[in-house]
Parts: structure tokens; sequence; C-alpha cells
């Protein structure tokens, strides 16, 4: 006699396919299993925006998962940045008005919709080690999404260098706050953070909507408006990373200081540091100006590699392990490297697109096998929370469950 079906959510399916790449050990699962997420800190706009989120979750039906909810604001987030990529391959042409103005409304979207996420996982009931992962990790690719919208708004492409050090600074800004978390084991907001840098990008957008993105070159003191504006952003970001150099310089909460796996607190900047390292070497040596020609690309494919790293630092801080350097994701820069040393016939930008796709294909592979493979452990699904997993869905626990039978 047929049994009752087995409820198969979308996430389920996802789980099938991945179900056999495991990428965690037992060990790393067990530790992630009792991290307890801990931060410190306020910005000076984030109590005023309490107020808002706090009523705005209490919109959103209790039978909504709070990833969903994350996963939804990326994509609005990517929605906004298809917009002004579309009309601005290059970031230095002129989009029409509305693009800036949506770009400005679906960053709004995203910031708002990624600060009730963790409100509405303790509303429900149903915080989880893999909710934080997984916000961190849909955090991480939206830096790229934002760096590439301001810059369009901003026709940074007119100034190639202000767009490489604008959008490799958000990306070693938002790695070393990770860092500085993998050492101390708190996440440490200063008083202006995150929030503050959002809203600043959401009014580039605004004012280049409301009186065109040519507002950036209007001079102020003999000086580009773009130029002040970058001059004001690289004072901030010093500020913060050196308050993150600090924590970091102090040493971390584990063995003689070191980190929470104990681990060297000073070897995460090698996988950052490669990144940053590699864009500029490809973008300096290119023969037909891959980087001039391609900005958006160039800044999307390396911000996928950025992401790449980044989750893999937070899954170490989340298990206490350590990171290891080898990396398929590096596969991509090392193609255009290659290509460059050898005089390849092929083209650049052809191996650019290339380099884009095989590292998106990576990220998505390498964060839905940890996504999956930690559902199976917890017994928990990722995009939903009405329904729960039956024991035996848990591959650990089957093991174990098979021995104790035999």
């Amino acid at each position: 006699m047929a049994g009752k079906e087995e409820y198969r959510p979308i996430s389920k399916l996802i789980d099938d396919v991945f179900s056999s790449v495991d990428l965690l050990s037992e060990s790393q699962l067990k530790r992630l299993k009792e991290h307890k997420y801990s931060s410190e800190g306020k910005s000076i706009v984030e109590p005023f925006f309490q107020v808002f989120w706090n009523w705005l979750v209490e919109q959103v039906p209790r039978t909504i998962a709070p990833n969903m909810i994350t996963v939804v604001g990326l994509g609005f987030n990517f929605v906004g940045m298809l917009f002004l990529m579309f009309y601005c391959p290059q970031a230095t042409e002129e989009a029409p008005r509305w693009t800036y103005i949506f770009g400005a409304l679906t960053l709004f979207i995203y910031q708002s919709l990624d600060a009730i996420d963790g409100k509405q996982a303790r509303r429900t009931n149903s915080a989880s080690p893999l909710g934080e992962l997984f916000d961190h990790g849909c955090d991480s690719l939206s830096v790229s999404l934002v760096s590439v919208s301001t810059s369009i708004s901003l026709q940074l492409g007119n100034e190639p260098g202000y767009l490489f050090l604008f959008s490799f600074i958000s990306f070693f800004m938002f790695y070393a706050a990770h860092w500085q978390t993998y050492v101390s084991g708190t996440l440490k907001f200063g008083i202006v953070d995150v929030t503050e840098g959002q809203l600043t990008y959401i009014g580039f957008m605004l004012l280049s909507g409301l009186f065109g993105p040519q507002l950036w070159s209007q001079s102020i003191f003999g000086f580009d408006l773009k130029f002040c504006t970058l001059i004001v952003g690289l004072v901030l970001a010093g500020y913060t990373l050196y308050q993150n150099g600090q924590v970091i310089a102090k040493g971390g909460i584990g063995r003689a200081g070191s980190t929470v796996a104990n681990t060297s607190v000073i070897a995460p900047i090698i996988h950052i540091g490669a990144v940053i390292l590699l864009a500029a070497m490809i973008a300096l040596r290119s023969r037909s100006q891959v980087f001039e020609s391609n900005p958006n690309i160039y800044i999307l494919a390396f911000g996928m590699l950025s992401a790449k790293v980044t989750n893999k630092l937070v899954v170490a801080h989340m298990t206490k392990s350590s990171m290891s350097f080898l990396d398929i994701a590096f596969i991509g820069p090392l193609m255009l490297l290659i290509d460059q040393y050898l005089g390849s016939p092929v083209s650049e930008t052809f191996v650019l697109y290339i380099f884009l796709i095989w590292n998106t294909f990576d990220l998505v592979r390498y964060s839905t096998s940890v996504c999956s493979q930690i559902c199976r452990y917890l017994d928990i699904y990722c995009f939903d929370i009405v329904h729960q997993r039956t024991p035996h869905s848990s591959p650990v626990k089957a093991k174990l469950s098979d021995k104790l039978s035999d």
C-alpha cells in the first residue's frame, strides 16, 4: 500500500541535486550548530530606521521564511542593476532618468528586507545558523551589484581609476568586517556603517535621476563633484578599516591571540589580497583595455570571486575552521592572466565573459551545496518554515540510526 506522499518544496529539488556534494565535515557541522550570533554597536541612523523596520516586519505573514525575505531583496537589487547596465554598459552613458530612481527604489527595498529577515526569524522562532550564513552570503553578492549601480549613476566609467578604487575598496571593506569577526568572534558595527553607505548610494541614484548624471561632473572649488564624493568616501572607508584593523591587531579570542579557529589572524589577507592583486595586474597589463572597455562585467566577475572568498571566510568563522587558499574560483582570473602572458589570439573580452560565467556558476554551486548540507543536518528547509523535514531526511542522522539498528 502506498504511503502518504512526502512534501517536496522547490528547495527539496535543489537539495536532491546537491545532496551528494558535502563540502563540510561532520565536526564542522557540529560546531556550526553550536554557533551563536554575536554583534555589537549601532550606527548613527539605525535607531531611527528600527521604528520603520519593526513596523515592516509585522506586515509580513508568519508563514514566510526569513531566507525567502533575504533572497527576494537580493532579487530586487539585481533587477535594479540590470536596468542600469542595459542602458549604460560602459558606465559612461546616460540612462533614462527613471532607471536611476528605480535603482534607488530597488536598493531601498533590498536594504529594508535585509534588515527584517533576522527579525522575522526571531518572530517566527525559526532562527538558525543557516539564516546568518544565508544573509551574509547574499550581502557579499550584493556588494558587487551596488558597486555597479553606483558607478553607473556617477558615470565613473569616464574615470576608470575612480571606478576601480571605489569597487575594490567596497569589496575589501565587506571582507574586512568579517575578517575581524573571524578574529574576535563578534561582528562589530561602527557609527558609520553599511546602513549609512546604502543610504548614500540611494542618494546618489536619486540625484542622478532628478538632475542627470552629468551633475557629478560639476566643479566645486576647482574639483569635480565625483572626485569630492570619492575623497569623502575614502576618508570614511579609511576610518572603518582602521577600526577593523585595531580589532585584528589586538589579537583574537583563540589560543595565543589567534582566531576563533586557532589560526593566524593575518592569514585571511592572502585571499582578498589575491583578488585585488589579480584585478590590478590584469587591468594594467591588458592590451585591449579590457577593464576600461567592460567595467561593469569586470567588476561583476571579480565581485563573484570576492563573494566566494568572503563566503568561505564566514563559513570558517561559523564552523571555527581554517581557510584553504586553493580554490577553483581563481581559475577565472588566471585564464585572463594566462591569455595576456601568452599573447593568445582569443579576445580578452571573450575570456572575461567566460570568467564571469565560471565564477557565477562556482559561487552558486558552493553556496547551494553548503546550504543544502546544513539543511539536511539541521532537518530544516531553506525557504520553508511551515513544513518540517522528517528525521530520516538527514544523511548524517540516518547513518547513525543505521549503525544503532545494526
